[in-house]
């Protein structure tokens, strides 16, 4: 049995504060997570935290700061890494998420080419979601892209 990883019960806690509304309280949890993982940290905590701090910024630019970092350090993550980070199956499960809300944040940035591109890119990776209820959620999001992204 793997043992509990610390860094990832904080940021379970940050994401706990904010979907509870309490996004100040998550935000500043995570910059001080942030500071202490440090640039060169494990890519497993920063993907993880840079995903999640995107979800409680204020400002979209902000936010597109944040899921930017987490597509980008995703590519560094093993699945043994993920395995024992918590993550059923493979890494490649953090793509459609990563995806669907950097589309997300460029359509409300009004880049909608670079919308639809990670549009594309999350629904190409979406087969490795399960049928399960964050599979759903994800595909969901993706749906619901596409239809915003139809009427811009």
């Amino acid at each position: 049995m793997t043992e509990p990883d610390p860094m990832m019960a904080e940021i379970s806690r940050g994401i706990a504060l904010s979907h509870s509304g309490e996004r100040e309280a998550a935000r500043s949890l995570f910059a001080g997570l942030w500071d202490a993982i440090g640039a060169t940290g494990d890519a497993l905590h920063r993907c993880v935290l840079a995903h999640s701090m995107a979800d409680v910024q204020d400002d979209p630019r902000a936010e597109l700061v944040w899921d930017l970092r987490a597509l980008e350090v995703a590519d560094l993550i093993s699945d043994e890494r993920a395995r024992q980070g918590g993550v059923a199956g493979s890494v490649v499960v953090f793509y459609p998420s990563l995806h669907l809300n950097l589309g997300d944040v460029y359509r409300r940035l009004g880049d909608l080419d670079r919308a639809r591109d990670h549009l594309s890119r999350g629904r190409a990776a979406v087969g490795e979601l399960g049928d399960d209820e964050y599979g759903q959620l994800i595909r969901g999001g993706l749906d619901r892209l596409a239809h915003q992204l139809s009427t811009a």
